[in-house]
């Protein structure tokens, strides 16, 4: 048996438009400058008042910058995405194999991701859908990868997965003793990644199916 913890944004989702727009509803109500797209693809993967922090503000003034932001975000911006081409193919093979569960693991709000799969119709493919709280108490990736452990019950689990696009989900999955996995489609490069700790790299996701059944078979030579 194998476990999967998808990331949500970056991995599953093209989420950068809603993202952007809010992040830039949120500098403009706060009197702020623009950034440019470079500067905003910063906000995808972290947790989001640790991104309005590293742009010189107060703890204070970056939580008044994350509830402007879910302002616009739940006004609109939480559906302004788009799935990744492959992505629905990958959930629904993987889905029907009796030797995989696949769990969703993300820095949003798990509200949010919640929706979102629902949007898109995907939820159905998820044994568990786990993510950030609103309170902010568990926001860092590490922290909401050990709340999926243990809600999922797989904690420990040699066989368990985080596949992501950003530095944060590798090293959440070293910090939780699992096997991380970048993916190339998102808004981590190699570098990223690579410097991070990922066992493996992904360009497509067909490639992923690919090593699942490399990785079974040297497990069943073993």
């Amino acid at each position: 048996m194998k476990e999967l913890f998808f990331d949500l944004d970056g991995t599953i989702v093209d989420s950068s438009e809603g993202i952007f727009a809010s992040v830039r509803y949120a500098l403009a109500k706060m009197a702020l400058p623009p950034l440019t797209d470079e500067q905003l693809q910063s906000f995808i993967g972290p947790p989001l008042s640790k991104s309005f922090e590293k742009l010189g503000l107060t703890t204070a003034e970056a939580a008044a910058g994350v509830a402007y932001y879910r302002e616009n975000y739940r006004d609109g911006g939480i559906f302004q995405a788009r799935v990744y081409e492959g992505i629905e193919t990958l959930l629904a093979q993987l889905s029907r194999d009796p030797e995989i569960k696949l769990y969703l693991a993300t820095s949003k709000p798990e509200v949010f991701a919640k929706q979102i799969l629902a949007h898109f119709q995907l939820e159905g493919y998820f044994d568990g859908i786990y993510g950030a709280d609103l309170e902010g108490e568990r926001v860092a990736k590490e922290d909401v990868l050990a709340y999926a452990l243990t809600e999922s019950g797989t904690v420990g689990n040699p066989t368990v997965w985080m596949i992501g696009d950003r530095e944060h989900d590798m090293i959440g999955g070293r910090l939780n003793g699992v096997t991380p996995v970048g993916v190339l489609w998102g808004f981590g490069d190699t570098s990223e990644l690579t410097a991070a700790g990922a066992a493996y790299l992904v360009q497509t996701p067909s490639e992923l199916t690919e090593i699942l059944a490399a990785v079974g078979k040297e497990d069943g030579d073993a």
